[in-house]
């Protein structure tokens, strides 16, 4: 992410006094809710939604999740590249190209 957005949604959260709010449990659920209402955008079709609105709840998901990082201290390229180094462990292309059975269901 662009450090002007991340200093955008820093001074979002600052100028409104809401860090106070943001324990890692409180955001945690919020990002649960946002991903629940990106969810809902599907409900009753997975080919016809508004995508206006699915921006808008993405939007959330991500800028609660980027709260979430600074308030635990973390850089999002760090955890994901060494999530992304266990995910390719447990699913190596040779074994899961085209399937999407768990990793240990793997043949």
């Amino acid at each position: 992410m662009k450090q002007s957005t991340l200093d955008r949604i820093r001074k979002f959260t600052e100028d409104r006094d809401w860090d106070q709010f943001h324990s890692p449990a409180n955001l945690a659920k919020s990002i649960s809710i946002e991903a629940a209402e990106l969810l809902e955008c599907f409900q009753w079709s997975d080919t016809e939604y508004n995508l206006s609105h699915v921006k808008e709840e993405l939007a959330d998901v991500i800028v609660y999740c980027q709260d979430m990082l600074d308030k635990l201290g973390l850089d999002a390229d760090e955890i994901v590249n060494e999530k992304m180094n266990k995910n390719e462990a447990k699913y190596p292309v040779e074994r899961s190209r085209g399937s999407s059975a768990k990793y240990d269901e793997l043949q």
